[in-house]
């Protein structure tokens, strides 16, 4: 069942304590899930938590929210770990492994929230169980989505997307039936660019770009939004939760933040999802899913307000949506080359190695590169999404210096 007929489904609420694992508990998307749980506590016992490279902080997540388990990706930190937990009976474990154990602990839903190509193991390994899986690693459906969404209803695994928009698309799609959906809006701020020139972007410095107007996030995903790769990223994640072509995936750029989904039906209608620019919304969405739970979370003032406005995205100034288009519509191993080469572009931006509008074209340059390679087949296992990764951020070095030296 992909995620638009779950919309519909008729699901009996939970029953009792839901069991719960947070896979990124340090996050910003963990640290959303742990605010809605420590002001719920009575209706959810944490199994498992888990880090990067954050021990102290992960040891002292686990013992206020009482987790069994804490798992902490790198493998030096495993003795601070270790240490940090003291004698609290909460069992500790280290590396790649640990992280792939916090998911197969018996939870009955996962946040799966680990960032890069590292979430796909662990968030592969919750699916597998069957286990209720909330979606917040973009690379899972970037990178492999075609196989995620078969071994989930092999499974019979339940992904809820956490992504505001997909969030607010899923919400949508439960006023009519996958049949009945003309096509679905994906919408964007316009990041801290919006309304810049093609020449200001051009000279645009990391500091203003991490600028975001109105939602507070990891340095990533800030930058992907100035850019508008973010949204791209977003249409291949659709494409692959709710079961639509390219063609019936469209993004708007709405400044508000206040509309994060549409979806019209064959009759004209158009159903959306409106909220504060908050991600405990839609997490609490997931973490409640079929019921909903009362969340702190501001509440949308249309009044003050006043207008919600909305813009086609301009492909001139933002050619990262197109590239990431381009890819979804290509197929195969395309959208996880986009993926990696992202990262790698994104990184070099941040360290001041290329200018803002390199990020887009190292991306290109890279997609460009694999497809004379022969470097785009799907990837149909975890091992081999990795590998496509591994080459195209192999490629996107490679190509790195020549893409700086054309914009000095």
């Amino acid at each position: 069942m992909n995620v638009a007929n779950l919309a519909r489904a008729k699901s009996e609420p939970a029953k009792g304590t839901r069991s719960i694992t947070i896979l990124g508990a340090t996050g910003s998307i963990g640290a959303s899930t742990v605010d809605l749980l420590r002001a719920n506590r009575e209706r959810f016992r944490v199994e498992a938590v888990s880090a990067g490279r954050n021990a102290a902080q992960l040891a002292r997540l686990a013992r206020d929210l009482g987790a069994r388990f804490a798992a902490i990706a790198e493998p030096a930190l495993y003795k601070e770990l270790k240490d940090e937990l003291g004698a609290s009976g909460i069992e500790a474990a280290a590396g790649a492994d640990a992280q792939v154990e916090a998911a197969q602990r018996p939870a009955d839903w996962v946040m799966a929230a680990i960032s890069g190509a590292m979430g796909l193991r662990p968030t592969l390994a919750a699916i597998e169980r069957g286990a209720t899986v909330a979606l917040a690693n973009k690379e899972s459906l970037v990178c492999a989505g075609g196989l995620f969404m078969r071994r989930a209803q092999a499974t019979r695994a339940t992904v809820l997307p956490v992504d505001s928009e997909h969030n607010a698309i899923f919400q949508s799609l439960s006023s009519g039936t996958h049949a009945e959906v003309r096509r679905i809006v994906l919408t964007a701020s316009g990041g801290p660019f919006r309304g810049w020139t093609a020449e200001a972007i051009r000279a645009a410095t990391p500091e203003q770009a991490l600028q975001h107007p109105n939602w507070s996030m990891g340095p990533k995903v800030t930058i992907d939004s100035a850019s508008l790769m973010n949204k791209g990223l977003e249409l291949i994640e659709a494409h692959h939760l709710f079961g639509l072509p390219s063609a019936k995936i469209d993004v708007l750029v709405h400044p508000q933040s206040a509309v994060h989904g549409l979806v019209e039906f064959q009759d004209g209608s158009v159903v959306a999802q409106l909220g504060a620019p908050d991600m405990r919304i839609p997490i609490a969405h997931c973490l409640s899913w079929p019921q909903r739970m009362e969340t702190s979370a501001p509440r949308l003032d249309l009044a003050q307000l006043g207008a919600l406005t909305f813009e086609a995205p301009d492909l001139a100034r933002f050619p990262a949506l197109a590239l990431a288009r381009g890819a979804l519509e290509a197929g195969g191993g395309a959208p996880t080359v986009l993926n990696a080469a992202d990262e790698v572009a994104v990184a070099a931006f941040l360290d001041r190695r290329i200018g803002f509008p390199g990020i887009s074209a190292l991306v290109g340059a890279v997609l460009e590169a694999a497809a004379r390679k022969g470097a785009m087949a799907e990837p149909d296992s975890v091992e081999a999404a990795i590998a496509v990764d591994h080459n195209a951020r192999l490629m996107a070095a490679d190509l790195l210096p020549e893409i700086a030296a054309k914009a000095s």
